[in-house]
């Protein structure tokens, strides 16, 4: 496995200090309120995080000790460079940044909530930029070997406040310290791409329309906006990923003429990009059989 970087020690976890009562009443709701009143854990506020890879891939991921941070993992498979690099969780990318040839090198970071924050690093390139909401199994860049790094790999982690935790997956703890093979289960059968990463950098969603109904649904219609009044539409494929099949989206200015991207898609269609400041929009699509239209709307 390739080296990557110096080690650095962990963090100590400080535990809160009980109050010694001088009764027996006193003591005992003493006791009773410190169990009500456990902080939650950084394990139990977690997301459910999945392995940053496409559904059913298997990775070699070696935790050790000299690692830095000593709680993150790397993952290995043959061949690996420019193998796709995928979302472990909801969220918004907010540092998308080229160190050059030390530390991570090229890495995106996803922010999640909550304080927990993923960490992708020395990636060949990325896909997203700051700002884009992701999805589970979004892509996020590609499998290098750019930085701190003697080898193509991802370095991985998960961290709670900025500080790195040991990793888990499907909520099991990942193996510390060793090397071991993981199976992705992330979003087996959902869409690579976003909203976002079809319109663009500056974009995000302002409206959107299930195709179909919560347990059939064939995909969503986004429309979304852009400062400086800009205005954007995309349909994500929700069934037949990867297969082409008939797909569309449109967009209409008031006063305007309608312009349409449709065909035989496998992942989404669009983009169509409008500029409409102070004007309504018409907006809709199609997949798997199913449309939507939209009435004037979003006007101004």
């Amino acid at each position: 496995m390739p080296r990557r970087e110096p080690s650095d020690s962990s963090r100590a976890n400080r535990a809160p200090r009980g109050r010694v009562a001088r009764r027996l009443g006193i003591l005992t709701v003493a006791i009773l309120g410190a169990w009500l009143l456990v902080p939650v854990t950084a394990a139990s506020a977690a997301p459910t995080f999945k392995l940053p890879f496409r559904c059913g891939e298997v990775w070699s991921g070696q935790t050790r000790t000299n690692h830095s941070p000593q709680n993150s993992i790397d993952f290995n498979r043959t061949d690996d460079l420019g193998d796709p690099v995928a979302s472990s969780a909801p969220g918004t990318v907010d540092i998308v940044r080229d160190l050059g040839g030390t530390s991570y090198g090229r890495y995106v970071r996803v922010n999640h909530g909550g304080g927990w924050t993923t960490y992708y690093a020395h990636l060949q390139s990325w896909t997203v930029s700051v700002g884009d909401r992701v999805q589970y199994g979004t892509r996020l860049g590609y499998v290098g070997s750019t930085g701190g790094s003697t080898g193509p790999h991802l370095h991985f982690e998960q961290r709670y406040n900025g500080s790195a935790q040991r990793v888990r997956f499907d909520g099991a703890l990942a193996y510390y310290f060793g090397t071991r093979n993981y199976t992705s289960t992330n979003e087996c059968g959902a869409n690579l791409y976003s909203p976002e990463m079809v319109c663009g950098s500056g974009y995000n969603v302002i409206n959107s329309r299930r195709l179909g109904t919560a347990t059939s649904s064939t995909g969503r219609v986004y429309v979304l906006y852009k400062s400086g009044g800009y205005n954007c539409t995309a349909t994500i494929k929700h069934r037949s990923l990867g297969t082409g099949t008939s797909t569309s989206a449109y967009l209409e200015v008031q006063g305007g003429t309608r312009s349409t991207d449709s065909g035989s898609y496998g992942w989404y269609a669009g983009p169509v990009r409008k500029s409409a400041p102070s004007q309504c929009i018409k907006w809709g699509g199609s997949a798997g059989g199913i449309a939507y239209d939209s009435a004037w709307s979003h006007c101004g």
